[in-house]
């Protein structure tokens, strides 16, 4: 999302608060370990997961099973938000990020996301690529899809000062 129109949202900002810069809510994005998945049940319930994300040519990308519940629930709701940040009250930004999951299938698209992940956590998460996505080194049955998220919209809320930024596409 290059070059986003950034608002903040007053209600919910301190007073004389500046929105949170693009470049902060960037880094957030780049550097996470661990976001949560917000997708739908086909019954309307939610369904909440951690995953392993990764941020890269202005989109979020995640894989999961194809038997998994986030997988099925893509199938009747492709809508997702992803979440990361921490957990603390008076420091640090977390950042909502929320868009449409679709299916990556591309090879190359693949191989260079494989490559993504290879630098997240401490280097164990090493995929290898196939016609259907990816597998995990040493499991020759568990395939993986690949699924990228473009951002319809980013949510960047700052504490100490507490802010509440919106960065949007143009």
């Amino acid at each position: 999302m290059p070059d986003p129109r950034t608002e903040l949202d007053p209600r919910f900002s301190e007073p004389d608060a500046g929105p949170t810069p693009w470049s902060d809510t960037l880094a957030v994005l780049e550097s996470a370990q661990l976001a949560w998945i917000s997708t739908v049940r086909a019954d309307g319930r939610p369904h909440v997961t951690p995953l392993v994300a990764v941020w890269h040519d202005d989109a979020y990308y995640f894989t999961t099973g194809p038997t998994e519940q986030k997988a099925i629930n893509l199938a009747h709701h492709p809508d997702v938000i992803i979440t990361t940040g921490c957990n603390d009250w008076d420091h640090g930004l977390d950042v909502v990020v929320e868009g449409t999951a679709q299916r990556v299938t591309d090879r190359a698209v693949l191989e260079r996301l494989a490559e993504c992940w290879v630098g997240t956590w401490d280097g164990r998460w090493r995929y290898r690529v196939d016609d259907e996505g990816f597998r995990h080194d040493g499991d020759e049955h568990g395939i993986a899809h690949l699924y990228r998220v473009e951002p319809t919209k980013i949510l960047a809320f700052g504490k100490a000062p507490f802010t509440h930024t919106r960065h949007l596409p143009r």
